[in-house]
């Protein structure tokens, strides 16, 4: 599918692209790594910094390719600090490998050629959401189908899908209740996403949904609300800019997955 944008008539609004950047460096590193065996138990692991570089550069290049003209390209990197650890210490726990040998200095040199966002505690995807909310008319470019809970352009590698403010809520219901092992919540055992869908459109996509669904397999509301603050990619109203804090998702307790913004009024 060609993705080149139709600028014509756009003048100097060119969308940025706004890429999910901790993917690319992690996959450049680790393929230019090479482990040096000297025998004795000894193993040393040894990296190419030009050659990951080169790595990163390409892939970067690839995406350029995909689209026509574009103002500018935004990468993001994960703090190291993640807030998700803080309230579910086994978040991502079987992603046990260190990050892989020159990580760290591709992305201080990336800074240099690039503009580069990292926001306190929050994960790659947290500040996607953020920046691209507050910043409509951009096209983010990730391959994480988290990323599908955001409203927007998202472009996965593959296409470029345009999702609405209520397909992103009710992406971020599926999420909470299908769960996803490789981040290490299990949503509501034995839900996977064909059967999370055919339960919300049974049920309809609310809170009350979700709740119930966990009680059936005697689970209680707080497992619930764990798993949706963990699923959840936050949107200006989750962070506080200021203090540099998440504000941890909590839904009314007649809250319905529609992309509108949430009342005060809290589940106990």
């Amino acid at each position: 599918m060609d993705q080149r944008l139709d600028t014509s008539g756009m003048g100097k609004l060119l969308v940025k692209l706004l890429i999910d950047c901790d993917y690319i460096v992690y996959k450049s590193c680790a393929a230019t790594e090479t482990e040096m065996d000297f025998g004795d138990d000894v193993i040393v692991v040894t990296s190419d910094f030009t050659e990951a570089m080169k790595c990163t550069e390409r892939a970067l290049k690839k995406i350029k390719d995909e689209f026509g003209n574009f103002s500018e390209m935004i990468l993001f990197f994960s703090s190291p600090n993640n807030f998700r650890k803080k309230i579910f210490p086994l978040y991502k726990g079987s992603r046990l490998r260190k990050k892989p040998c020159g990580y760290k200095r591709v992305i201080r040199e990336l800074e240099n050629r690039y503009k580069v966002i990292k926001m306190s505690q929050l994960e790659a995807d947290d500040a996607l959401g953020i920046y691209s909310i507050n910043n409509p008319g951009n096209i983010i470019v990730s391959p994480d189908k988290d990323m599908r809970q955001i409203p927007g352009q998202l472009y996965d590698f593959k296409e470029t899908t345009t999702i609405t403010a209520e397909e992103g809520a009710k992406w971020h219901a599926l999420q909470l209740t299908a769960g996803d092992n490789t981040d290490g919540y299990t949503g509501i055992p034995g839900f996977g996403l064909k059967k999370a869908t055919q339960l919300f459109d049974n049920n309809g996509y609310s809170w009350k949904t979700v709740v119930d669904a966990y009680a059936d397999k005697g689970l209680d509301e707080t497992e619930a609300l764990l798993n949706a603050r963990l699923a959840k990619i936050l949107t200006p109203e989750d962070y506080d800019e200021k203090e540099g804090e998440p504000i941890l998702w909590t839904p009314t307790t007649d809250h319905i997955f529609d992309g509108r913004t949430r009342s005060a009024v809290a589940v106990n």
